[in-house]
Protein backbone atom coordinates (compact mmCIF):
# COMPACT_ATOMS: atom_id res chain seq x y z
CA UNK A 1 0.00 0.00 0.00
CA UNK A 2 1.09 3.62 -0.66
CA UNK A 3 0.15 6.72 1.13
CA UNK A 4 -1.72 9.38 -1.36
CA UNK A 5 -1.45 12.03 1.04
CA UNK A 6 -1.85 13.19 4.34
CA UNK A 7 -5.00 16.21 5.21
CA UNK A 8 -5.90 17.79 8.23
CA UNK A 9 -9.67 18.01 7.74
CA UNK A 10 -12.62 19.68 10.30
CA UNK A 11 -13.86 17.16 12.98
CA UNK A 12 -11.22 14.69 12.68
CA UNK A 13 -7.66 14.74 13.82
CA UNK A 14 -6.01 13.15 10.16
CA UNK A 15 -7.46 12.09 7.24
CA UNK A 16 -5.21 9.49 4.97
CA UNK A 17 -6.12 8.70 1.67
CA UNK A 18 -4.57 4.92 0.83
CA UNK A 19 -4.71 3.36 -2.60
CA UNK A 20 -3.04 -0.36 -2.56
CA UNK A 21 -0.49 -0.52 -5.06
CA UNK A 22 -2.01 -3.56 -7.12
CA UNK A 23 -5.36 -1.33 -8.11
CA UNK A 24 -2.76 0.94 -9.47
CA UNK A 25 -0.88 -1.58 -11.57
CA UNK A 26 -2.65 -2.71 -15.33
CA UNK A 27 -3.01 -6.06 -15.83
CA UNK A 28 -0.52 -7.69 -18.42
CA UNK A 29 -0.60 -11.04 -19.81
CA UNK A 30 2.27 -12.85 -20.99
CA UNK A 31 2.60 -15.77 -23.20
CA UNK A 32 3.16 -19.60 -22.26
CA UNK A 33 6.45 -20.56 -24.37
CA UNK A 34 4.97 -22.16 -28.20
CA UNK A 35 4.01 -25.77 -28.24
CA UNK A 36 3.39 -26.33 -24.78
CA UNK A 37 0.53 -27.81 -23.01
CA UNK A 38 1.59 -26.40 -19.49
CA UNK A 39 1.25 -27.98 -15.77
CA UNK A 40 -0.11 -25.53 -12.85
CA UNK A 41 0.47 -26.63 -9.92
CA UNK A 42 -0.58 -26.07 -6.11
CA UNK A 43 2.40 -24.59 -5.68
CA UNK A 44 5.65 -23.03 -6.50
CA UNK A 45 7.45 -26.53 -7.12
CA UNK A 46 7.08 -30.00 -9.21
CA UNK A 47 6.41 -31.47 -5.59
CA UNK A 48 3.18 -29.83 -5.73
CA UNK A 49 0.09 -31.64 -7.56
CA UNK A 50 -0.84 -30.71 -10.72
CA UNK A 51 -4.44 -29.00 -10.66
CA UNK A 52 -4.60 -27.46 -14.10
CA UNK A 53 -3.02 -27.96 -18.06
CA UNK A 54 -3.17 -24.79 -19.86
CA UNK A 55 -3.38 -25.56 -23.45
CA UNK A 56 -0.70 -24.44 -26.01
CA UNK A 57 -0.69 -20.43 -27.35
CA UNK A 58 -1.74 -19.49 -23.43
CA UNK A 59 -1.54 -16.19 -22.18
CA UNK A 60 -1.20 -15.65 -18.26
CA UNK A 61 -1.62 -12.80 -16.02
CA UNK A 62 1.41 -13.04 -13.15
CA UNK A 63 -0.05 -11.63 -10.20
CA UNK A 64 3.29 -12.43 -8.03
CA UNK A 65 6.37 -14.42 -8.43
CA UNK A 66 7.52 -16.81 -5.59
CA UNK A 67 11.25 -18.64 -5.60
CA UNK A 68 10.84 -22.60 -5.80
CA UNK A 69 12.06 -25.75 -7.52
CA UNK A 70 14.52 -24.48 -10.34
CA UNK A 71 13.00 -26.04 -13.37
CA UNK A 72 15.18 -25.70 -17.19
CA UNK A 73 12.81 -24.55 -20.02
CA UNK A 74 12.36 -23.12 -23.18
CA UNK A 75 13.23 -19.61 -21.55
CA UNK A 76 16.39 -20.56 -19.36
CA UNK A 77 16.81 -22.10 -16.25
CA UNK A 78 14.90 -20.38 -13.41
CA UNK A 79 13.75 -21.33 -9.96
CA UNK A 80 11.06 -18.19 -10.28
CA UNK A 81 7.42 -19.39 -10.22
CA UNK A 82 4.08 -17.28 -11.26
CA UNK A 83 1.36 -16.90 -9.25
CA UNK A 84 -1.43 -16.91 -12.18
CA UNK A 85 -4.66 -17.37 -9.37
CA UNK A 86 -5.04 -18.12 -5.77
CA UNK A 87 -3.11 -21.64 -5.35
CA UNK A 88 -2.18 -21.75 -8.98
CA UNK A 89 1.17 -21.57 -9.97
CA UNK A 90 3.45 -21.91 -13.51
CA UNK A 91 7.53 -22.21 -13.69
CA UNK A 92 8.54 -18.45 -14.96
CA UNK A 93 10.72 -20.60 -17.59
CA UNK A 94 8.19 -21.51 -19.39
CA UNK A 95 6.44 -17.90 -19.67
CA UNK A 96 8.14 -15.30 -21.84
CA UNK A 97 8.41 -12.40 -19.52
CA UNK A 98 11.22 -10.46 -21.40
CA UNK A 99 13.59 -10.58 -18.38
CA UNK A 100 15.93 -13.07 -16.06
CA UNK A 101 14.66 -11.95 -12.98
CA UNK A 102 11.68 -11.07 -11.22
CA UNK A 103 8.44 -8.84 -13.04
CA UNK A 104 6.29 -8.78 -10.26
CA UNK A 105 6.11 -7.84 -6.52
CA UNK A 106 6.71 -11.42 -4.60
CA UNK A 107 4.08 -13.34 -3.09
CA UNK A 108 3.29 -12.87 0.46
CA UNK A 109 3.73 -15.87 2.56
Amino acid sequence: MSVDRVEETEGAEHEIAVTAMAAATAVRYYSVAPGVRLNVRSGPGTTYSIVDVLPEGAEVAILCQTPGTTIAGPYGTSNIWDSIANGKYVSDAYVLTGSDGYVRPRCSV
